[in-house]
């Protein structure tokens, strides 16, 4: 029972997925060149613009009426 290259292949993959586990994150491309304080700001920005894209999305999807939830409910 022979592999043929399955052995090889699966060891060429592995020694290039464990290249770039050593890196810290200052020497990734995305942080070349940024300090730590930089990064964390440029990440905060990031994560306020996504929380408020979700939080307009939330709220647009609440007016499932057809006039948008402007209706006046009487007492009666």
């Amino acid at each position: 029972m022979t592999r043929g290259n399955q052995r090889d292949l699966a060891r060429e993959k592995n020694q290039k997925n464990q290249k770039n586990k050593g890196q810290s994150a200052a020497d990734t491309d995305a942080n070349k060149g940024l300090s730590l304080q930089e990064r964390q700001l440029r990440d905060a920005a990031r994560m306020r613009e996504k929380q408020l894209l979700a939080q307009q999305k939330k709220t647009a999807g609440n007016n499932n009426e057809p006039d948008g939830g402007a209706t006046a409910k009487s007492g009666r």
